[in-house]
């Protein structure tokens, strides 16, 4: 049996995968509704695998992905996601992330993702993965400011482009607030930027 850790702030949603998983060879340990929620829970649940929706509030299913790798949690994470983002689906990719599903196909597709996970390999969505592909191979892509930095560095770049102060990101990534500091001082050298300020506003002209 796959202990199953679901995070999902939809309870419509939640009430689907539970039927779904019913019956099935994966059991749900925990349910939780927020990003800060999963991290809180990953001791006591001791789950095998982590399926996170990406668009919960504060700390989506990205950003929890982006925490465990960092981390060194290697778990399988699957996202499901609303919609398709091409630079959420290409830095998911980049994180490692071991399944991919679309809402509103996950009824049929969901299962079918995590019995291929737990053989050890990656299921995305073909439209993602289409998608990714794309946008890789173009040349007129546009490049992500953060590519230059470390896999660190952009946990770093990204917690604080949230608004997170050091000793929250300190916490969330499991370093000292020195260490943070000195990651933020080489995300400034390498981006060209002179404050954090400039760095949150980076990050909002990406999403713009």
């Amino acid at each position: 049996m796959t202990k199953v850790l679901v995070a999902e702030d939809d309870p419509l949603t939640l009430a689907g995968i539970e039927i779904l998983l019913d019956k099935t060879n994966f059991e749900i340990v925990a349910k939780v509704n927020s990003g800060a929620a999963v991290l809180d829970s990953l001791a006591s649940a001791r789950p095998d695998m982590l399926i996170l929706d990406n668009g919960m509030p504060e700390r989506t299913g990205l950003d929890v992905l982006r925490t465990l790798r960092n981390r060194g949690d290697g778990r399988p994470v699957i996202l499901l996601t609303g919609g398709i983002n091409d630079q959420v689906s290409k830095e998911a990719m980049n994180l490692g992330v071991n399944g991919i599903v679309i809402k509103s196909t996950a009824p049929r597709d969901l299962l079918t993702c995590l019995e291929t996970v737990v053989q050890g390999k990656r299921w995305l969505d073909q439209e993602v993965m289409q998608r990714a592909m794309d946008l890789a191979m173009s040349p007129d892509a546009e490049r992500d400011p953060l590519e230059t930095l470390s896999g660190r560095e952009r946990a770093v770049a990204s917690l604080a482009q949230r608004g997170l102060r050091n000793k929250e990101i300190a916490d969330e990534l499991g370093l000292t607030e020195g260490t943070v500091k000195v990651h933020l001082h080489k995300v400034f050298d390498k981006l060209g930027l002179r404050s954090r300020t400039d760095l949150i506003l980076l990050g909002q002209a990406r999403q713009d």
